[in-house]
C-alpha cells in the first residue's frame, strides 16, 4: 500500500503566490493614495488667492451669501456681499429676479455659476450653513463679537428680540436674533452691516479657536454642521487655512447700483451693466496680492471735485469710488470747471495706493502735493488722502 506524502512544493507555491497578491494590494492602494489630490492645494497650484462662498440660509432661502477672497501667504482677505435683491435676467430661470431666487429655486451650485458670471470670477468652493447650525457653531466658539449700536427690546409677530448694546460677545441665540431682527426704521444697508459683521465675527472666532478646533476628535464637530463641495479631508485643509487669516484686515465690501422696480420687487441692477463689480474685484485681487503691506492697512479717504460742467459728476464718481473700497469725505465742484485732464493728488505721499485709485479709472496724471505742517491747514485738509478733480477727459467710468 502506498503511503500520502504531503506536496510541500505547492503549498510553497500558493504561499509564494499570496505573498506576491499582498505585495500587488498593498502597492495599488499607496498608488491610489499617491494620487488622490488635497482640492484646496490643487486650487493653490494654479491660483494664489483662494476663492469661497459662504451661504447662511434658512428654510432654503439664503439669508447671507458672501464671496471670499482669501490669499493664504499674508493671511489678508476680502469679504463681498452678494446682495440677495442684486436684479438680472438670470439664465437658469429665464426671467429677471432676485439672485437669491436662483438659490431657493435651483440649490447652490447653480447659484454659484450665476455668482460666476456676475463677478466675472471662478469660485472653486461653496460653503452652505444652515442658520441652526451656525447658531450651534457660534457657541461651539465661545460666542461672536460684533457691534451693537443701540440695544434692541422689541416684539415682533408676538417674538421677543432682545440685544444688548455696545462691543459685545453674543452667544448662539443671540446671534440668531442679530441675524433676523428688522427694524423698521433701520434701513436695508443696517441689515446689510449687521450680516457683514457676523460673517467677519465667524472668521475671527474661528482664527482665535483654531488650536482647538482642527484636533482629530474636535473638527467631525464643526465639520458636521456645515455643507461643503469638498469631502472632509478637503473641508479640514479648506478652513485650516481660512482660519489663519487676519480679520482686522479684512475687507467687507459689497455689489453697488441702483434700484429699480420689477413686478412688484424692488432690485439692485449693478452699475455699468454688471462690469464695475468685476472691475473693483480685479483691484481687491491685485491689492491682495501686493507686496507693499500698506496697501491694506486702512481704508483710505477720498475727495472727490468736479472739473467740469457735467452736472452730478462728483456725486456719481463718489459713489463708484465708494463700491471699490474707499470712504469719501466730500464730492463737491473744483475751483473752476475748465479741467482737461483728471488729476490725482496724494497728500500722503503714497505712490502705491495712489497709482491703485489710478488703475481703477485709469488715470496716469498723479501729482504729490507737499505735505504741510502749517497751523493754517483746514481740517478737510488733514482728513482727505486723495483728491480726484475729475477733467474733461473722464467720461463718468474711466479716463479715455
Amino acid at each position: 500500500m502506498t503511503k500520502y506524502k504531503p506536496q510541500f512544493g505547492s503549498s510553497k507555491h500558493i504561499i509564494f503566490l499570496l505573498l506576491i497578491i499582498a505585495v500587488l494590494a498593498v502597492s495599488v492602494f499607496l498608488l491610489i493614495f499617491s494620487l488622490k489630490t488635497n482640492p484646496v492645494d490643487e486650487v493653490l497650484q494654479n491660483d494664489q488667492i483662494i476663492k469661497l462662498l459662504i451661504v447662511i440660509e434658512d428654510g432654503g432661502e439664503a439669508l447671507s451669501t458672501m464671496l471670499m477672497a482669501y490669499y493664504p501667504v499674508s493671511h489678508r482677505g476680502a469679504l463681498i456681499d452678494i446682495l440677495g435683491n442684486t436684479g438680472a435676467i438670470y439664465a437658469s430661470l429665464g426671467r429677471v429676479d432676485r439672485i437669491d431666487a436662483v438659490y431657493k429655486e435651483k440649490g447652490i451650485e447653480v447659484y454659484r455659476a450665476e455668482i460666476e458670471k456676475l463677478t466675472g470670477m471662478s469660485i472653486p468652493f461653496t460653503m452652505e450653513i444652515g442658520l441652526q447650525e451656525f447658531s450651534e457653531l457660534t457657541d461651539f466658539l465661545g460666542g461672536l463679537r460684533v457691534f451693537v449700536p443701540y440695544p434692541v427690546d422689541d416684539k415682533i409677530d408676538g417674538v421677543p428680540y432682545l440685544l444688548p448694546s455696545g462691543s459685545v460677545t453674543l452667544d448662539g441665540d443671540k446671534i440668531r436674533t442679530y441675524i433676523l431682527y428688522e427694524n423698521k426704521e433701520a434701513s436695508a444697508a443696517d441689515r446689510q452691516d449687521r450680516l457683514q459683521n457676523t460673517v467677519v465675527a465667524f472668521l475671527a472666532a474661528l482664527n482665535r479657536g483654531r488650536s482647538d478646533i482642527f484636533k482629530k476628535k474636535v473638527f467631525p464637530v464643526y465639520a458636521s454642521r456645515i455643507r461643503a463641495n469638498i469631502d472632509k479631508e478637503g473641508l479640514y485643509s479648506l478652513l485650516e487655512k481660512i482660519a489663519m487669516i487676519d480679520a482686522e484686515r479684512l475687507f467687507p465690501q459689497a455689489v453697488t447700483g441702483s434700484l429699480r422696480a420689477v413686478d412688484g420687487k424692488t432690485l439692485l441692477f449693478p452699475y455699468y451693466d454688471g462690469q464695475l463689480i468685476k472691475d473693483v474685484l480685479k483691484q481687491t485681487v491685485s491689492a491682495l496680492l501686493s507686496e507693499t503691506e500698506i496697501v491694506h492697512s486702512r481704508i483710505y479717504v477720498l475727495a472727490i471735485q468736479n472739473g467740469t460742467t457735467v452736472q452730478g459728476l462728483a456725486k456719481n464718481t463718489a459713489a463708484l469710488m465708494q463700491s471699490a473700497g474707499y470712504d469719501i469725505l466730500s464730492a463737491a465742484n473744483a475751483d473752476t470747471n475748465d479741467y482737461e485732464k483728471t488729476v490725482i493728488i496724494d497728500h500722503i505721499g503714497n505712490n502705491e495706493i495712489a497709482k491703485n485709485i489710478g488703475n481703477f479709472i485709469r488715470c496716469t496724471n498723479i501729482q504729490t502735493a507737499e505735505i504741510s505742517k502749517d497751523e493754517d491747514v483746514s481740517e478737510v485738509d488733514t482728513l482727505v488722502d486723495f483728491t480726484i478733480i475729475l477733467g474733461r477727459d473722464f467720461d463718468g467710468r474711466y479716463v479715455r
